[in-house]
């Protein structure tokens, strides 16, 4: 699948960056996260995976719009409530590819901003 391709572009990408996987594709009812990953100061990061073909239509960072963000948080809040342990800091990030080209976006929005 195509969508799984991204995905392990994005993971290598973010290994590459220093973090570690920690969950793929997580879901839940009204929800899916792609990929989540623990950077190198011990945040949780949850992973959107965007990807465009061609410039045509909007890029694949305008595509998180604010339902997107919706599901993400409500993903992320259902994962939260399996963790282990005390909570660590939590973020959102988008890995957008736009015609083959990686755009990597860390804290590209809030809980609360959804």
């Amino acid at each position: 699948m195509l969508g799984d391709a991204f995905e392990s572009h994005a993971l290598a990408f973010l290994q590459r960056q220093r973090m570690r996987l920690v969950a793929r594709n997580v879901t839940c009812r009204g929800g899916e996260i792609d990929l989540v990953m623990l950077d190198e100061r011990g945040a949780l990061v949850f992973v959107e995976v965007r990807a465009r073909r061609s410039r045509r239509y909007a890029n694949a960072v305008a595509s998180v719009d604010a339902k997107k963000r919706a599901r993400l948080v409500h993903a992320a809040q259902h994962f939260l409530t399996t963790w282990r342990g005390a909570l660590p800091a939590c973020r959102f990030d988008v890995v957008a590819f736009d015609a083959g080209r990686i755009h990597w976006l860390p804290d590209a929005f809030r809980a609360d901003e959804a």
